[in-house]
This record gives structure tokens, C-alpha cells and sequence, in this order.
């Protein structure tokens, strides 16, 4: 398993004491304002680092003393030079994006933000029935849509499932993404405003002068911490812990208490110093568990020696890596239980792949992504952190789904995230993936509401009660699996936790938690034979259908391989005891 390897390879170079310097390889001019993420040396004096800082020319513009890691701004092209002389420093970066969220855009086609496949593949999907035996045993208990929610089906976090026995009063889960919508009237009733915080400001365009967040919806480029442009995080919460109000959905812990830690950009797009941040406020404010739907981007793996990498690419995934593991390590320490996931890219994370998609963020002019090797010692984060549980996804027939990336020793748990093609005639079919929230004023502004409010889509499905309107969204992912592993986590909290005298509500030790998820999860045999074949029929633009077929590989047994890890997280296990 990468996150091991790493540890190992990362310990080696503190040893070594290796410093780290990474500069852009673009044609920066003298004087050009650029900014930095700066890493401490562990354990050392913040003066020293800070002394350091200025001798080297270089300007904090914020910094994260928990774990000593600051993002700088220098004109000095000698910045990263200068560093490299002090001990007080281990590690300097260009400040740029370590993760990204699946672009949820659905409406609009010729979008400029990234969308990957498993998100793509629901443009044009048509809506099945979606038909539940379990959803119609007894509908006086169920929310309205709850026959849409096969995913909860799946878990047993249903009305005469884990409901029954825990939904997580008083436990406290981080929703570390673009954002959550806390107006939205299936998410305000858990929504903890005051506790809630923006880590990030819009950025209007990248340094190709291409629209990244567009422009600032608010004079400061700040958003309130309860506003969510790109849906993404709206749509995470809801799946952990929409409450039980007879309108919508209901989440897997529908009594857990939402905190918004946005790290995200409204593009979906992270960066270093807001997600350090975001996981060190966890472990301060009694949160006691976050989920991560975002996986590495400019480098979707992050590589310390791949001879395929410049110097200062190396030295800027090695600082990437560090200042990351240091903040996971924090929250950990303080009682968070860390969950993420797997990715999207269809690929087994065990073995050596290619990679031509990044970096994919251009930190300076004429930046561009470029084809290379990776080996297995290369890591990917937040998932392959030490202590972070990493989620596949399933489909509706508990395959795992064709976008999932997988692998023997990397798969932690699984859980429903949806699969479009989950099918009998191989076609997509929207029910197929995961309804929950959506903002109100993102599907106005992308078309897919008719002026009676009614949606004119497919992916949207409004549901009201008494006057009040809720609207929800079809997405798939294991951005979309990794909630309901976060949400059963919660209800573990709630099950095993004791009173937090410090910050209110419950705690549990985050090993415990692990231990009770993947020892209630339902063991999932590979496929037979084990390299499983996905046959998608996908439209063309003429209306006829094109084969698609990959093969996919699972290792191990059936207690713990490469599509399931562990199982599918079992909310009613659980929740039960």
C-alpha cells in the first residue's frame, strides 16, 4: 500500500535532512509577485521560520502554527534559493492546488471547469423507474423521496433500518468541500453556522488568464460559510445527515450536526494552506468526523524521486506530501475520524500506471500537463494518507462501479456512490446514480429549472411540503461513496462516544470507530472470474450507440480485496450493535 511506502520514504528524507525547493519552471520575470507554501522544520521555532522568511525576501501571508506550514509572498526569483540555507525550513512549494472535486455542472456543456468522466457520463442520461421493494414496506416512516434512495437501501440507513437505533444526535461531521448551502431547507435544521468556516477566497482566473471561480459573487471574494456555488458540497452533506422532515431525502445520520470547513474553490479545485487548515480547526473544534470527496490535483499522484519530474516538481510533491500527512496526523491526534475518496480514474492504485493529466492547474504562464510514469511509490492525497479510510463505489447491484479506482491494500471500505451504466441494457440511466441536495439558486442559474420552478432535467428532482421546495441532484462518484462510509462513521461516534466535556457533543477514538466499520461491513467476493469486464453502451451524438469495454482486475478475498477493501459499510450493523 502507497500510504505506508511513503512514510517510510518520507522519514528518510527528514533524516537525511533534505530540503525541498520548488520553484515555477515558467519564465517569471524579476520582481513578479509569487507565493509559496512554506513547511517548518517539525518540531522548530516559528521565529526561526519566520527570520528565515525575511532574509530570504519573502512576505507570511498566512500561516498554520499547529503543524508549521505558511503561504509566503516573494518578488524575489532568488526566494526558494535563499531558503534553502536554513534548517528553520524543510520544505517550499509554489502555492498551488493539491486536490479537486468532480465538477457537478450538469446543465451546461461547454463548461471550462473540469468534469471527470464518472460526472460527464451523466450529461444526456435518461431517468428510469426507479422501483424499491424495501422503500414501499412502509411509507409512513420514509422521507418523500426516499424511493429514489436505493444507496440507502444498500447500507441499511433506512426508516426501519439504523433510524431505529442511532442517527447521531450530537456528533459533529466536517463536510472539508466546495461549500454547503445552509439555507437549503433539508440541511439547515443540522446546519451549525456559527461553528462553520471559509478557508478560501475566489480566485476569477488562473495564470493563463483562464476563468477559474469567475467572478467574486461578494465584495471581499469571501463567501459566507453557508453559501456553496458549485453544489458539490451541498450535495456530500445531505448525504451524511439530511434530517427527518418529511420533505426529500433523509441522510445516513439525519440527526448529526453539519460544519462547513471549506477548503474548496468554487471550481472544485484545493489548495494547500486552506486544507491543512480546514483539518487543524477539525481537531480544535470537537469534530469527530471529515470527509474528503477531493483527490490530488495539479499531480493526481504525488512523487518524491519519479525520474520523470524535474527537481522542482519533485520538491514540490514531497512538500505536498509532508505538510498533508502532518495535518492529517493533527486531526487524527485530536479524535477525528478521517475519511476520503478512493477517485475516479478507473485505475488500480497497487500497480504502475500513466498519467498525462497534470499538473493541471498552471501555477505560472504556459504551464501545461505532460505523460508520465508512475510507480507505486508514488502516493495520492488525502487518500492514501496514514489514517485516512478510502472508499470505492458501488453501483445499484453492488458492483463496484466502472469509474471507481481500486486496488489490493489500497481499497479501505466501499459504499454506494452510484454507477449510471449499473444496468440490464448497459445504457445510463440517472436513477442509477445518487439524489441529494442541491442548491436552489445554482439550478436556476444553469437552466434547469421552468419558470413554475418545476425542473425541466432529468438530473434535478424537487420535492415540497407545505409550501417549502427543496431541490436535488443526481451525481455519481466515490465523491458520492465516501459520504455514507462518513455518515455510518458517524453513527459509530454516536453509537461508542462519551460526552466532550471540552466541546460539547460526543467523542470517540477514531481507531474505534475504524475497528467497528470494518468489522460490521459486508464482506464482497470479488467478481468470478475476477477480471471483470464493464460493457457500456454510450450515446453518440447521432443518436446511436457505441461498445465500450474495460477490464478491471480484483485482488484478494472475499473478507478484503481491491473492489470492496473491507466491505460495504453497513449503517444498521452499526448502528445496532
Amino acid at each position: 500500500m502507497r500510504k505506508y511506502v511513503m512514510r517510510a520514504a518520507i522519514a528518510a528524507a527528514s533524516v537525511t535532512g533534505l530540503l525541498w525547493v520548488a520553484a515555477g519552471t515558467g519564465t517569471a520575470t524579476s520582481g513578479q509577485e509569487r507565493q509559496y507554501v512554506v513547511l517548518y522544520a517539525q518540531g522548530g521555532s516559528a521565529a526561526a521560520a519566520h527570520a528565515a522568511i525575511a532574509a530570504a525576501g519573502g512576505t507570511v501571508l498566512d500561516e498554520n502554527t499547529a503543524i508549521g506550514v505558511a503561504t509566503v509572498t516573494t518578488k524575489s526569483d532568488a526566494f526558494p534559493a535563499a531558503a534553502r540555507g536554513s534548517s528553520a525550513i524543510v520544505g517550499v512549494a509554489r502555492s498551488t492546488v493539491i486536490g479537486h472535486a468532480p465538477d457537478d455542472r450538469l446543465a451546461n456543456n461547454n463548461t471550462s471547469f473540469k468534469r471527470d468522466a464518472a460526472q460527464a457520463d451523466l450529461l444526456g442520461a435518461r431517468a428510469g423507474r426507479a422501483t424499491s421493494k424495501a422503500a414501499d414496506k412502509d411509507k409512513k416512516k420514509q422521507e418523500p423521496l426516499a424511493g429514489l434512495q436505493w444507496d440507502m437501501q444498500q447500507i441499511g440507513a433506512t426508516a426501519d433500518g439504523s433510524q431505529r437505533y442511532e442517527q447521531g444526535k450530537g456528533v459533529r461531521v466536517g463536510i472539508i468541500d466546495t461549500g454547503v448551502d445552509g439555507s437549503h431547507p433539508d440541511i439547515t435544521a443540522n446546519f451549525d453556522k456559527a461553528l462553520s468556516r471559509n478557508f478560501t477566497t475566489d480566485i476569477p482566473v488562473d495564470a493563463n488568464g483562464t476563468t477559474v471561480d469567475g467572478p467574486c459573487e461578494h465584495p471581499s471574494c469571501v463567501d459566507p460559510v453557508d453559501e456553496d456555488d458549485n453544489g458539490h458540497g451541498t450535495h456530500v452533506a445531505s448525504e451524511i445527515a439530511s434530517p427527518v422532515n418529511k420533505l426529500g431525502i433523509a441522510g445516513v445520520a439525519p440527526k448529526a450536526t453539519i460544519v462547513n470547513l471549506r477548503a474548496g474553490q468554487d471550481a472544485g479545485f484545493f489548495f494547500l494552506q486552506p486544507t491543512v487548515d480546514a483539518l487543524t480547526y477539525a481537531g480544535d473544534h470537537g469534530i469527530d468526523v471529515v470527509n474528503m470527496s477531493f483527490y490530488v490535483d495539479p499531480w493526481l499522484f504525488n512523487c518524491t524521486n519519479n525520474p520523470a519530474d524535474p527537481p522542482e516538481f519533485q520538491a514540490e510533491q514531497a512538500t505536498v506530501i509532508q505538510a498533508m500527512q502532518r495535518a492529517l496526523d493533527y486531526a487524527y491526534a485530536h479524535g477525528v475520524t478521517l475519511v476520503a475518496a478512493a477517485g475516479n480514474g478507473a485505475t488500480d492504485y497497487t500497480k504502475t500506471i500513466v498519467d498525462s493529466s497534470s499538473p493541471d492547474f498552471p501555477s505560472v504562464p504556459g504551464e501545461a500537463p505532460y505523460t508520465r510514469t508512475i510507480p507505486t511509490s508514488c502516493i495520492s492525497m488525502p487518500s492514501e494518507g496514514n489514517h485516512v479510510l478510502s472508499v470505492t463505489s458501488t453501483g445499484i447491484s453492488t458492483r463496484k462501479a466502472y469509474y471507481s479506482d481500486y486496488g489490493n491494500g489500497y481499497a479501505d471500505l466501499s459504499a454506494p456512490g452510484g454507477d449510471v451504466y449499473d444496468t440490464a441494457d448497459q445504457k445510463r440511466d440517472i436513477t442509477k446514480a445518487i439524489l441529494a441536495a442541491y442548491p436552489k439558486h445554482l439550478a436556476v442559474e444553469r437552466g434547469q429549472l421552468n419558470p413554475d420552478g418545476t425542473p425541466n432535467t432529468p438530473s434535478v428532482v424537487q420535492s415540497c411540503n407545505k409550501g417549502v421546495c427543496g431541490y436535488y441532484q443526481y451525481l455519481q462518484g466515490t465523491s458520492m461513496a465516501s459520504p455514507h462510509a462518513a455518515g455510518v462513521a458517524v453513527l459509530a461516534v454516536g453509537r461508542l462516544g462519551v460526552k466532550d466535556h471540552v466541546n460539547g457533543g460526543k467523542k470517540a477514538s477514531p481507531a474505534a470507530v475504524e475497528q467497528l466499520l470494518r468489522g460490521t461491513a459486508t464482506d464482497h467476493a470479488c467478481p468470478t472470474p475476477p477480471l471483470f469486464t464493464y460493457t457500456r453502451q454510450v450515446l453518440q451524438a447521432d443518436g446511436t450507440f457505441l461498445t465500450v469495454t474495460t477490464n478491471h482486475l480484483c485482488e484478494g478475498t472475499t473478507a478484503n480485496n481491491g473492489f470492496y477493501g473491507d466491505g460495504i459499510v453497513n449503517a444498521k450493523k452499526v448502528a445496532k450493535g
